[in-house]
C-alpha cells in the first residue's frame, strides 16, 4: 500500500452532501468543498432465550458458558452476580455453592428490588460495586438473578457501563420468565413515572428455569399469569382456552407439573406465552412501529400502578387495565357479552383483580394523556376483537372511558352480590 493510499478517504457507507468523495488531487485537498457527512451502519443483534431446568445444579455449566468464548486461555473465571435480596434468602447458599464448585472468582451484589426502589440510585450502587470488583467486560458478563424489576435495572446498568457490557439473565418470577426476561428493554422509574429512563439492550442469554417458581407465593404466580393472559387475549385463543380450563391448576401447582395434566398444561402455557411474546418483539425490537399489540393492558396501568404503590403488583395493574378495556371493547361491539364474561371469569379464577378504586376520570385522563405522549401523539390503543385478536383505536373519549368504568363497576357489584 502506498503513502497516498493511506491518505485516501474511505467511502464505504459514508455519504457527503456533494455525493461520493472525489479522488484527492493532493494531500488533504478535495476538488470541491465537503461540509456534511451522513454515516450509515448496521449492527446485527442476536440473543438467546433458553429453557433449562435446575440451572444451579453444579453439573450444569449454562451460567458459565455465556461469554466464555472471549476468555483468555489460562486466566481465572470471574463473575459479578447481582441477586435480588429475597432470592438471596431463598437460594443464596446454592448460588454461592455453584460458583465455588466451579472455582469461579465471584462477587454477589445483593439488592432489594421492587418498584419503590427501581430508580437511578439503585443502578448507581450496582455500578459502584462493579467498579470495585472490576470486570473484563468482553468476556466476563454480568449475571442477574431475580425478578423483572432487578433485570430491568441491571439491563440499564449493563447498557451504560463502558458503553455496553454483556449480561446474562436468570429470571426467578413468572413475570420475568414470560415478559421482562425475553425482550430488549431496560429501565428505571424516574420523577414518579414508570420506566422513564431506559435503553434497548438485550441480554446475551436468558436462562428460563421454572424451578424457581416453586418458592414464590401464590400472589406472585397470579401476577405472572396476568402477562400470559395478555398474550392470550390479543393473539392466541388457544392459550386463553388453556388458562380458562387449567388456570386454577396452574396456580395451585405453581407451574411445577405436579400432576400429568398440570405438566402438560404448564409446559404448553409457558411455551405459547414466550413464543407469542417473541413473535411480536422480534420484527419490532426497537419499537420503530408504535402500534404494538403487546402494549395491551399497558395504556392505563403504568399510571395506576405507580399511584397505587405498593398495593398493586405490575401484573395486577395490567389486569385491571385489561378488564377496563375488555368492557370498553364490548361496549364498542368488538367483544360479545359472552366473551367479556369469560374473560372476567378467567381473571377471577387466576385470582387477579379486575377493579381498582383508582379508576377515576381524572386518573384515567392523565394516564391516557401520558400514553399519547409516549406513542408519538396518538392513542394507538390496542383493544381485543373477540378473544385472540386485536385492533388499534385513536378515538377513545373521556365520556367513553366513564361509561366503561361504570359498566365494569356494575359487573363487579353483580358478581359480589352472587
Amino acid at each position: 500500500m502506498s503513502h497516498s493510499d493511506l491518505l485516501r478517504p474511505h467511502t464505504n457507507g459514508l455519504q457527503t452532501n456533494a455525493g461520493a468523495i472525489p479522488e484527492p488531487s493532493g494531500l488533504f485537498t478535495f476538488s470541491q468543498q465537503v461540509d456534511s457527512w451522513v454515516v450509515r451502519t448496521a449492527k446485527p443483534v442476536s440473543y438467546e432465550i433458553r429453557i433449562t431446568e435446575d440451572v444451579l445444579n453444579p453439573s450444569r455449566s449454562d451460567l458459565l458458558d455465556a461469554g466464555a468464548h472471549g476468555a483468555v486461555l489460562g486466566t481465572a473465571t470471574r463473575r459479578f452476580v447481582v441477586v435480588d435480596a429475597n432470592v438471596d434468602l431463598l437460594h443464596g447458599d446454592r448460588i454461592r455453592a455453584y460458583f465455588e464448585h466451579h472455582g469461579v472468582d465471584h462477587r454477589l451484589c445483593v439488592v432489594p428490588a421492587d418498584e419503590s426502589v427501581k430508580g437511578f440510585d439503585t443502578a448507581a450502587r450496582i455500578v459502584r460495586e462493579i467498579d470495585d470488583f472490576g470486570i473484563a467486560r468482553r468476556h466476563e458478563p454480568v449475571i442477574v438473578i431475580g425478578g423483572g424489576v432487578l433485570m430491568d435495572i441491571v439491563g440499564l446498568v449493563s447498557s451504560l457501563y463502558r458503553r455496553g457490557t454483556p449480561f446474562v439473565r436468570v429470571p426467578t418470577t413468572l413475570i420475568g420468565l414470560v415478559d421482562a426476561g425475553v425482550g430488549a428493554k431496560t429501565g428505571v422509574n424516574f420523577n414518579g413515572h414508570k420506566n422513564r429512563l431506559g435503553t434497548y439492550f438485550p441480554a446475551d442469554l436468558t436462562l428460563l428455569d421454572r424451578c424457581f417458581l416453586n418458592t414464590l407465593d401464590r400472589r406472585h404466580i397470579s401476577n405472572g399469569l396476568a402477562e400470559i393472559l395478555k398474550i392470550a387475549l390479543i393473539k392466541d385463543e388457544g392459550l386463553f382456552q388453556l388458562l380458562e380450563r387449567h388456570g386454577t391448576l396452574l396456580l395451585q401447582e405453581k407451574l411445577q407439573g405436579l400432576s400429568s395434566t398440570g405438566e402438560l398444561a404448564g409446559a404448553e402455557t409457558l411455551r405459547r406465552a414466550i413464543h407469542g411474546m417473541l413473535e411480536e418483539l422480534q420484527p419490532n425490537l426497537w419499537e420503530a412501529e408504535l402500534e404494538r399489540v403487546v402494549d395491551y393492558g399497558h395504556t392505563f396501568s403504568p399510571t395506576v400502578e405507580m399511584r397505587a404503590l405498593p398495593s398493586l403488583l405490575h401484573g395486577e395493574a395490567v389486569c385491571v387495565d385489561m378488564a377496563l378495556t375488555t368492557v370498553l371493547a364490548q361496549q364498542r361491539g368488538l367483544v360479545s357479552e359472552t366473551d367479556r364474561d369469560r374473560v372476567l371469569a378467567t381473571m377471577r379464577a387466576l385470582e387477579l383483580p379486575s377493579w381498582n378504586d383508582l379508576l377515576t376520570g381524572e386518573i384515567l385522563a392523565d394516564a391516557l394523556q401520558d400514553t399519547v405522549r409516549h406513542r408519538d401523539g396518538q392513542q394507538r390503543l390496542p383493544l381485543p376483537v373477540g378473544i385472540g385478536k386485536a385492533t388499534f383505536v385513536n378515538d377513545v373519549t373521556a365520556e367513553e372511558l366513564a361509561d366503561a368504568v361504570a359498566g365494569l363497576r356494575s359487573l363487579q357489584t353483580e358478581e359480589a352480590s352472587r
